[in-house]
């Protein structure tokens, strides 16, 4: 028997059980975030960027609106009391004012819900998705609208033959090309992440 064997035994086991609990941690997670959307009614909601998973944020935000007052673009807004479990906290609606990745909300927020992403290019917040049934890209008219306004355009949103296409591991989720869609409503629709 060489003198490796054992070691090498251990590195197998060792990787076995780090994987093991890898595996239970996504999966818990998971079960978390279900759990935070069924106490929400349902509902995902755009969080602002760098928002921790929904189980973990439902727990950190304090609901004191300083990520709110920090946006000075007025895109984060605070949930009503219909909003069950995610009552008070922030949340973002693009359709009505998207977010500019300013990323002053971050450091404004104390209990650490929003976590400070130092490069915009890494905020995932959502992704968007597009309706073609609604895109006038799609429908044969010229427009090139959500393009003209993603800040990454030909990385999280391109244009294919003329029409839009979306990057979703991109993307950053900040609802800009569905602010600007002159489509009623909007073609494009973001997806929360969380």
């Amino acid at each position: 028997m060489s003198a490796d064997k054992p070691s090498d035994r251990r590195a197998f086991f060792r990787e076995g059980f780090r994987s093991l609990v890898r595996a239970f941690a996504e999966t818990a997670q998971a079960v978390a975030d279900e759990a935070a959307t069924r106490g929400s009614g349902g509902v995902r909601y755009l969080r602002p960027p760098g928002a921790l998973p929904e189980a973990a944020f439902l727990l950190t935000c304090t609901r004191c609106g300083d990520c709110a007052r920090a946006c000075p673009s007025g895109a984060i807004q605070l949930l009503p009391e219909s909003a069950g479990a995610a009552v008070g906290t922030p949340f973002i609606d693009p359709v009505q004012k998207a977010c500019d990745l300013c990323g002053q909300c971050m450091p404004a927020c104390g209990p650490g819900a929003l976590v400070t992403v130092a490069d915009p290019r890494q905020v995932r917040m959502g992704a968007a998705v597009i309706d073609p049934s609604r895109c006038w890209a799609f429908q044969g008219s010229i427009c090139d609208l959500c393009y003209q306004r993603c800040p990454y355009p030909d990385e999280a949103l391109r244009l294919v033959n003329g029409k839009p296409v979306v990057e979703r591991d991109l993307c950053t989720g900040c609802g800009l090309c569905a602010y600007v869609c002159v489509s009623t409503p909007p073609a494009i629709a973001i997806e929360p992440c969380n």
